[in-house]
């Protein structure tokens, strides 16, 4: 990257130390990264804990009290089942007899369902044993007592009930409740295992659920420690810094310690303080000599003037006196003078009239800005028709032909556009071809300026002298040839510089005859 012409490179930040070398972006990433493991591990264990908590639900509500409740369904179809027989052997009645065979099917039906959430229950080999034996115990029951007592009441009738067969039942029973009251028990403890298991999920879950709403307000907390620590506090402090500058302590050291970006802005903006207070101090120093240097020019300006005074009167005079006395030396004694002599007064003639007309065209050239430059809202038409005016002879002896096009306002002064507007035309007409001169004053708007122009069908000017002529005293001819004292242009291009704009020889258009110059004037306040 280039930097200005003559300013050396701001020396490179200072770099920070510690936790300072540390972004701000970095901070985040930080803190971001211990977030996201901490709601990493949280996550898991509420995840877990649902899971864990949905097994203990399942297995309390769908495996564990099912099973009691279909144990409890056993017991009382054992118990309708004992009865009904019993029953049955006191009165032989039919219904009795079809209370014991429901009773059977309930049990089985009950039995069954506990066979089916076995294989789900937790011990379930343990309680899968013990339904066996269950089993068993009733089939024994059902051999021993059940079925001899219902096959002997056809026989016995209703002795078919008697001390010997309740003595059987009532031992064969007992076997029945054992077995039952085991299992029985046995789902219980189980129950309250699950009971115990889901309230410890339902904590373990509750304690998840408060770790990830810690791990949030941690994150929270960490955010705006880091802003505070790492943002707005090192702000607060170099705006400080940069207000105690502002208001006038220039000598105030710029410097922050974090974090990084506004450790190393803040050792630039310093550089660019030491850099902007030494180019002051210096700038001073030299508005001081450039102070020196005005009050100088004033001066010299001063004399300036008064030596173009001197030069418009007493310079003058003795020219005019030497071109009157001289002409008059001719008159008195021409008959008296060979060729040679006449020629030599010629010569001094000339010489003085043309030092006289030098003399007019540099006090012209130094007066430009200076005396009488006042500028105002103007029609340019004004000082082209006082142009055309001053030049009626030569355009009508020449018979050239000047045409333009309807001149706008500008911001000029008077007297030295028309002075503008002379020398061009005079030019295009003293530089002419052999055909009569045909001249052109165009003009355009061209952004915030007026852009003119001025056109001619005369000799032209080749394009490597176009920057040349501008020069005071450049001529490209000889006084032989064309007369002049070649400050015409270089008065043109100091009148337009002096309005604010820029004149020059339009080169695009080198395939045609003549010459065409081009100058820019600022708009008057009408057209603003």
């Amino acid at each position: 990257m280039n930097g200005s012409p003559g300013l050396r490179p701001l020396p490179a930040a200072t770099p920070p130390k510690g936790f300072g070398k540390l972004r701000v972006g970095q901070w985040f990433l930080i803190v971001g990264m211990l977030a996201a493991l901490l709601f990493t591990i949280a996550a898991a264990v509420t995840i877990r804990s649902i899971e864990e908590t949905r097994e203990a639900r399942v297995t309390l509500l769908d495996v564990v009290d099912p099973a009691i409740l279909h144990a409890l369904e056993v017991s009382n179809a054992l118990t309708a089942q004992e009865s009904s027989v019993r029953a049955y052997g006191r009165t032989n009645e039919d219904p009795s007899l079809r209370d014991y065979r429901n009773a059977i099917a309930e049990e089985a039906t009950a039995l069954a369902a506990i066979d089916g959430l076995v294989a789900r229950m937790p011990e379930g080999k343990a309680v899968g044993a013990e339904v066996a034996q269950l089993k068993a115990a009733v089939q024994a029951w059902r051999r021993d007592y059940a079925e001899k007592l219902i096959a002997s009441v056809p026989v016995l009738k209703t002795e078919a009930s008697n001390r010997q067969s309740a003595a059987v039942n009532a031992a064969r029973f007992t076997e029945v409740r054992q077995p039952l009251t085991v299992l029985q028990d046995h789902l219980t403890r189980l129950h309250d295992a699950s009971s115990a298991r889901l309230e410890r999920g339902w904590r373990a879950l509750y304690f998840a659920l408060g770790g990830v709403t810690a791990v949030l307000v941690l994150i929270g907390i960490a955010a705006v420690v880091i802003v505070r620590y790492a943002v707005l506090r090192p702000t607060a402090e170099l705006t400080s810094q940069v207000r105690a500058v502002a208001q006038g302590d220039f000598d105030h050291r710029l410097k922050v310690e974090r974090p990084s970006e506004l450790a190393e802005l803040s050792s630039h903006v310093d550089a660019m303080r030491r850099r902007i207070l030494a180019e002051w101090r210096r700038a001073s120093e030299t508005q001081s000599k450039l102070e020196e240097q005005a009050a100088e020019l004033r001066r010299s300006n001063s004399e300036l003037e008064q030596f173009a005074y001197v030069a418009s009167h007493d310079l003058q005079e003795p020219l005019r006196k030497v071109a009157s006395f001289t002409q008059m030396l001719e008159q008195r004694y021409g008959d008296q003078l060979d060729e040679r002599a006449k020629q030599y007064i010629a010569f001094a003639v000339d010489g003085a009239k043309r030092m006289q007309l030098l003399i007019n065209d540099l006090l012209d050239f130094s007066r430009v800005g200076r005396l009488g430059g006042e500028r105002a809202p103007i029609d340019a038409g004004a000082p082209l028709q006082a142009a055309l005016n001053n030049l009626a002879v030569s355009i009508e002896d020449t018979g050239a032909t000047v045409t333009h096009d309807e001149m706008p306002k500008v911001h000029g002064n008077r007297v030295q556009l028309t002075q503008l507007f002379q020398n061009l035309i005079g030019n295009a007409i003293k530089f002419r071809s052999p055909e009569p001169p045909e001249i052109h004053i165009g003009v355009r708007r061209d952004g915030d300026m007026w852009e003119f122009s001025c056109s001619d069908n005369g000799i032209g000017i080749e394009s490597k002298y176009t920057d040349r002529i501008f020069l005071i005293f450049q001529r490209l001819h000889g006084r032989d040839v064309y007369a002049g004292t070649g400050i015409g242009l270089a008065l043109c291009k100091k009148i337009v510089e002096y309005h604010g704009g820029r004149i020059w020889v339009d080169d695009n258009e080198s395939d045609k005859p003549g010459t065409t110059f081009r100058w820019t004037l600022p708009p008057g306040e009408t057209d603003e």
